[in-house]
């Protein structure tokens, strides 16, 4: 007989307890069975010796082991042994060369003796599944590779075969469950779009093995912990999470000492996918404390990868994170196992971040070769898909992102990091419409919550790069649609950097892109995203950078801009010089002309020179918009020392110079510049302002010889002839020409409409090469209305142009077209801020136009105030230019059509003052145009003035002398009469102010005495607690046996035969006595318990008859039974409220007093007698009669001290006589 001696193994498996020691780790069972060493008997001559083998150091090529084993005939118990000791050292290969020799030595017993071999083998390939490839290797033939599956169709063949010998043998049903689960984990995904959580495929797969499971559990009683790990792994599978943790908690209470397989394990995956990542933690962690090279290592690693993935990558808190991560956890798993799938996975995600792109091959090649899981498998692919990506082979990682996309379902399912890769691929070949149709669909299937953000950018990014190309492309497209698209991309990742559950770090080039996308269309939005992008510039500046002797928030910002990139600095200056804010203008170009000097002092590699160039123009023109003209010639005379041809600097000087000398420097400085710079079309334009300025007053009648048409005309043929300044200034000289035709015939109007139909074409060809030139849609919007009168279509056209253009001018048109359109307060109102616009206050033209306005809308709605406004702004142009004599017109002309006015109001609505005023203001205009008519160039002929001033002299002096008279008339009748009135008026509004007065003096007297009345009520209530408090405290007594405070107990005081009772007692008594002189006086009386009777006189069903054992007299029986019926209330007394709400009062006030005038030598019967009647009512038979006296009202109501005293009872009384 063969002996196992274990002891040599040593203490290789280990107990719980160990040798007492309670705190001892657990540790695995697998092969615990397997002893050290084994004695095999072999015969020799006609004896059996026992050979010992070493199961430890068992010899590579096991053929001469199992020649013996067959010469012997050995049982099956050594071959199992001796095969399960090659597997303990992993070499499985060894294990079922052995097993299979055995199954074959053993061909001539029975087919049960061989069953366990054979499942032995299964159990094997099982194993060697495990281990295999899940691809056959490069190079290798598909018919010769042992990949997985080759494995599981040999397991599945030693299954079939056992199975054939008996199907019933327990271990194949857990083999069975086991087969199941790895082909299922080899299932390839379906593409079909998803129905489940789960492929029908595999699902079919794990729902066999969850039967086969469950067949080895019955079979087992439940003692089988293998069979239960399979069914919990298998519900795992299902994506019943639920369901399979509490499997995995059954297993643990029932073996807590199981640590491989680990529950631990799959409780923190199941936690995991119930989103209880932290409770999850703590079960790996507590698996890693009982196995240290437990697989929750690489769990623990990915544990504290998410984690990071929650905090911005910038932050400290990231670094931790995932340096622990790598360190602590990736690192140690992947020195205690280098094939372990998950583990290579991570690992190689860590080398790509680091670009390590041999160790990313090999990594992940490994993640991909070994692993059970199609999801492992995946990101195998993807991250050698992004090695390749990195390496610019775009065909090896197109492929390589497909098998990505296909190993998680591909198509509708799939990965969406392989898709976004491929979309990137397509960009980089340029095929942006593969690009844009890849990134809709990841975008599409997408709900609310769950949004691929980075798909949003890229697809948003290149919605606004075509928007980009097409701003400078030579014929312009309609890209509305993409910039619309590219907007709500950008701004939905942009919205949800808000939310902190989504853990997104703002984006500068997302900000960026949205500014240039915002710039024509929205200025006030682009600027804010620049301040965005400002803002996180500023954050990103270490405290090291910061000064340390600047306190204040707004100066330390403006320190730190000189570290911020000049480009930003620049456009941001820009758009506040846009929204005409132009000392923050200044302020950013020279806080970026601070950062360039800063990046020259660095020595890094940027062209600052051309920035130093553009910022420093930019500068100057902020300083001339400020009015600060010396600086800005400083900084263009800088320009030009520095670059001698800067042509834009030499313009601003030259222009300046002209507003400051238009006579001689000027003109010479603009005829120098146009002599060096014929080709530029900035000085061309210049140049032809120029020519407009000094022949305004000299307009040829031909247009075809105006000098500065021909300059225009001479631009587009020879040097650009889509020069829009060019074009806009012919169509304006056309509509100028237009506009000083003479119109009295047909033929004349036909030609004026001819020429403003020429300007409109200049205008029309600008607005071709630019449709949002506002310079030319409010050329086409004057000619419309000067030529059509088309107000309508006009204004709509203006004001657009308002939203582009910020010019006065703007305003002056929209002014003019409201004006014409009759709504005179929204011209009044553009007119007026054309006035505030800068150097526009005193503009006469402004002026003169609201004075216009304002005599118009005065004589529209009849409103003196409306014509003394506009005789104000008359008066204020002329003051501002006294030398020009149609503004002294304009004054006159209102001051004749304020009189005409005045004259037609009624003598109730004006006054004798208005109408010496507008005298005075007529007088002053017949001055007026008797000047004018002697002036050498009067506005209108001399003969019109002289006429009018004669009217006024004549006949309107005369009206309005007549119309004062009249006034004085009108005004001292009625003087009188309002003089009067006003004092009624006084003498109502006083009385009203005193009635007014009283109101409130009563209702201060009212609640004056209300609060009183509630200090006199609070002081009473005081008063009463004060003295029951008093009774209260005179009623304790102290106990002779404890010595505390107790309440004293009052005897009942006998009554005395002499004392006198009451009147109903009396009557009572000579009625017994003369009953007791009748025939049956002998006879006893009736007597009767308590009881329920329905009696509806008594508001207490309960009838209390005190029966002969009790030892009271019939005295007071009587006497109770009266006053139980005197103090209850009838149902009459129901009717009457008004004299039942008395008698409560008044029994209320009795309560509360009752006690303070209680004598304490006072007789206590008549209180027991209450106390009783509280209780009930006694009667007898007798007492019939007297029912209608004790339900009467009157009686209910009477009531004396002693029955008020009674009603103060104390309740404890009561108890005591029970």
């Amino acid at each position: 007989m063969a002996t196992a001696t274990p002891s040599r193994n040593g203490n290789l498996n280990g107990t719980i307890n160990g040798n007492g020691d309670t705190a001892a780790r657990p540790v695995s069972k697998r092969f615990s069975n397997i002893p050290g060493t084994i004695e095999v008997p072999v015969q020799e001559d006609d004896d059996f010796i026992n050979v010992e083998i070493d199961l430890n150091n068992l010899v590579d090529d096991p053929t001469e082991l199992c020649d013996m084993f067959e010469n012997e005939h050995t049982t099956r118990f050594y071959w199992m042994t001796i095969a399960l000791a090659y597997a303990k050292q992993n070499k499985t290969d060894r294990a079922i060369e052995v097993l299979n020799r055995g199954s074959n030595a053993m061909h001539d017993t029975t087919p049960v003796e061989k069953l366990s071999l054979i499942s032995c083998v299964c159990w094997m390939y099982l194993r060697k599944s495990r281990e295999a490839p899940r691809v056959p290797p490069d190079g290798a033939l598909l018919s010769e590779a042992k990949t997985k599956d080759h494995y599981l169709q040999m397991a599945t063949a030693s299954l079939n075969e056992a199975s054939r010998i008996n199907p019933a043998f327990p271990p194949l049903f857990l083999a069975r469950g086991v087969l199941q689960l790895l082909k299922a984990s080899l299932q390839a995904p379906s593409k079909a779009p998803a129905g489940g959580p789960v492929d029908q495929a595999k699902a079919d797969l794990l729902k066999g093995a969850l039967k086969s499971f469950e067949q080895a559990t019955k079979v087992s009683q439940g003692r089988n912990m293998l069979a239960l790990m399979g069914k919990a792994r298998a519900l795992y599978g299902l994506g019943n999470y639920k369901d399979a943790l509490t499997a995995y908690q059954d297993i643990l209470l029932k073996t807590p000492d199981l640590v491989d397989p680990d529950p631990r394990i799959g409780i923190g995956c199941c936690l995991w996918q119930l989103g209880y990542k932290d409770d999850a933690k703590q079960a790996w962690v507590r698996s890693l404390e009982l196995n240290p090279e437990s697989k929750a290592l690489i769990l623990l690693g990915l544990y504290y990868l998410d984690a990071s993935s929650r905090v911005p990558t910038h932050s400290p808190e990231f670094i931790k994170l995932y340096k622990r991560a790598m360190t602590e956890f990736t690192q140690k798993s992947f020195k205690i196992d280098k094939n372990q799938p998950l583990t290579c996975a991570t690992f190689a995600s860590y080398f790509l971040s680091s670009k390590n792109l041999p160790h990313v091959d090999s990594l992940a090649n490994k993640a991909i070769q070994y692993t059970d899981v199609n999801a492992i498998a995946s990101d195998g692919w993807y991250l050698l898909a992004k090695k390749e990506h990195y390496a610019g082979n775009v065909d090896t990682a197109t492929d390589y992102y497909r098998r990505a996309d296909e190993a998680r379902g591909g198509l509708e399912r799939g990965y969406l990091p392989a898709k976004f890769g491929v979309a990137q691929l397509s960009v980089l070949n340029n095929d942006l419409g593969e690009a844009k149709l890849r990134l809709e669909k990841i975008i599409q299937p997408t709900g609310k919550h769950e949004r691929n953000y980075e798909a949003m950018i890229l697809l948003g990014t290149l919605y606004a790069e075509e928007v980009f190309v097409n701003q400078f492309a030579i014929t312009k497209e309609d890209k509305s649609a993409e910039m619309r698209k590219a907007i709500e991309y950008l701004e939905q990742v942009r919205t949800a950097w808000k939310d902190p559950k989504k853990n997104l770090s703002p984006d500068s080039s997302i900000l960026l892109n949205l500014a240039r996308l915002y710039e024509s269309s929205q200025p006030e939005k682009a600027l804010q995203c620049l301040l965005q992008v400002e803002q996180l510039e500023l954050d990103q500046i270490p405290p090291s950078e910061h000064p340390d002797d600047i306190k204040d928030a707004s100066e330390l910002r403006n320190a730190l801009r000189k570290h911020l990139p000049p480009q930003l600095l620049n456009n941001i200056g820009c758009f506040h010089a846009q929204a005409e804010k132009h000392e923050r203008a200044t302020e950013m170009f020279q806080a970026a002309l601070s950062s360039c000097m800063r990046i020259g002092e660095r020595g890094e590699d940027i062209d600052t020179d051309a920035l130093v160039t553009t910022i420093s123009f930019n500068l100057g023109r902020s300083y001339e918009s400020q009015g600060l003209t010396d600086k800005a010639v400083e900084v263009y005379e800088q320009l030009i020392t520095r670059h001698d041809d800067y042509a834009d600097a030499q313009a601003r000087l030259a222009y300046i110079k002209l507003r400051k000398a238009p006579t001689k420097e000027g003109p010479d400085a603009v005829q120098k510049l146009y002599e060096g710079n014929k080709a530029d079309l900035e000085v061309r334009a210049l140049y032809g302002w120029y020519l407009g300025r000094v022949y305004s007053r000299k307009r040829p009648a031909n247009i075809n010889e105006d000098h500065e048409l021909r300059h225009y005309k001479h631009t587009l043929q020879n040097y650009d002839k889509h020069d829009r300044y060019a074009l806009i200034g012919m169509g304006n000289l056309y509509m100028m020409a237009a506009r000083e035709m003479r119109r009295e015939s047909e033929q004349e109007r036909q030609k004026r409409s001819a020429t403003y139909t020429r300007a409109v074409e200049f205008f029309d060809k600008a607005l071709q090469l630019d449709p949002k030139n506002a310079h030319a849609a409010q050329g086409v919007a004057i000619a419309l209305i000067e030529d059509k009168k088309d107000y309508t279509n006009a204004l709509p056209i203006l004001l657009k142009v308002r939203d582009t253009i910020k010019d006065a001018n703007v305003y002056i048109n929209i002014g003019h077209t409201y004006a014409e359109l009759r709504q005179f307060s929204k011209a009044i109102e553009n007119y007026e801020v054309a006035l505030s616009k800068e150097g526009k206050g005193n503009d006469t033209s402004i002026l003169a136009c609201l004075g216009r306005t304002w005599l118009n809308r005065g004589r529209h709605e009849r409103n003196l105030e409306a014509f003394k406004t506009s005789l104000g702004y008359a008066k204020k142009a002329l003051e501002i230019s006294p030398d020009q004599v149609h503004f002294k017109f304009n004054v006159a002309f209102v001051q004749i059509q304020l009189v005409q006015h005045i004259m037609n109001v009624p003598e109730t609505q004006r006054t004798l003052v208005q109408l010496e005023e507008a005298m005075e203001g007529l007088e002053a205009a017949i001055v007026s145009l008797d000047e004018i008519a002697q002036h050498p160039q009067p506005p209108y002929p001399k003969v019109d003035v002289e006429q009018r001033a004669n009217m006024a002299r004549n006949t309107q002096r005369k009206q309005l002398g007549r119309q004062i008279e009249s006034q004085k008339e009108y005004e001292e009748k009625n003087k009188e009469k309002i003089a009067a009135v006003l004092e009624k008026r006084q003498a109502e509004a006083k009385r009203r102010e005193e009635e007014r007065q009283q109101a409130l003096a009563k209702e201060k007297a009212r609640q004056d005495k209300i609060r009183k009345e509630r200090e006199e009520v609070a002081a009473k209530e005081r008063e009463r607690d004060e003295a029951r408090q008093a009774e209260e405290e005179a009623e304790l007594t102290t106990d002779e046996e404890t010595g505390d405070k107790v309440k004293r107990k009052r005897k009942p005081k006998p009554r005395g035969e002499d004392q006198p009772k009451s009147r109903s007692q009396r009557k009572k008594k000579a009625k017994r006595e003369e009953d007791d002189e009748s025939d049956d006086d002998t006879q006893p009386k009736k007597k009767r318990k308590l009881a329920k009777k329905d009696n509806r006189q008594y508001k207490s069903a309960e009838i209390v008859v005190d029966s002969s054992d009790e030892g009271g007299d019939d005295d007071d029986a009587l006497d109770r039974a009266e006053r139980a019926i005197e103090n209850r209330s009838s149902p009459l007394s129901d009717l009457d409220d008004g004299f039942k709400d008395d008698a409560a009062e008044d029994r209320m006030d009795v309560d509360e007093t009752a006690n303070q005038d209680e004598d304490e030598d006072e007789p206590t019967a008549a209180r027991t007698t209450s106390k009783r009647a509280r209780r009930g009512m006694v009667l007898d038979d007798s007492d019939e009669d007297e029912e209608g006296e004790a339900r009467s009202p009157a009686r209910a109501s009477e009531g004396d001290g002693d029955r008020a005293d009674t009603s103060m009872a104390d309740p404890g009384d009561d108890n005591e006589e029970h």
